[in-house]
């Protein structure tokens, strides 16, 4: 039971970090990481870096997996 949950929140996890990685790809936005904010915690500013690099590693995966795949084709 709670490793399901565990799983559940993980996948969540990923799926909000992916879901910002394409959206700095789309639009260049990013979440504003101002160093000052982290004075208190340094531990906090690698692990945001490091949640954002999960989700832009997902998004390549993701990408060259659907690129070689004959399901979805490039359209501009």
């Amino acid at each position: 039971m709670v490793l399901g949950r565990l799983a559940h929140y993980t996948f969540d996890a990923v799926l909000i970090s992916a879901f910002l990685a394409g959206v700095k790809r789309s639009t260049g936005l990013t979440p504003s990481i101002k160093p000052d904010s982290f004075s208190e915690t340094p531990n906090l500013r690698k692990w945001v870096e490091n949640y954002l690099w999960v989700g832009e590693t997902i998004m390549d995966q993701s990408v060259a997996l659907m690129s070689s795949s004959g399901y979805f084709e490039r359209r501009r």
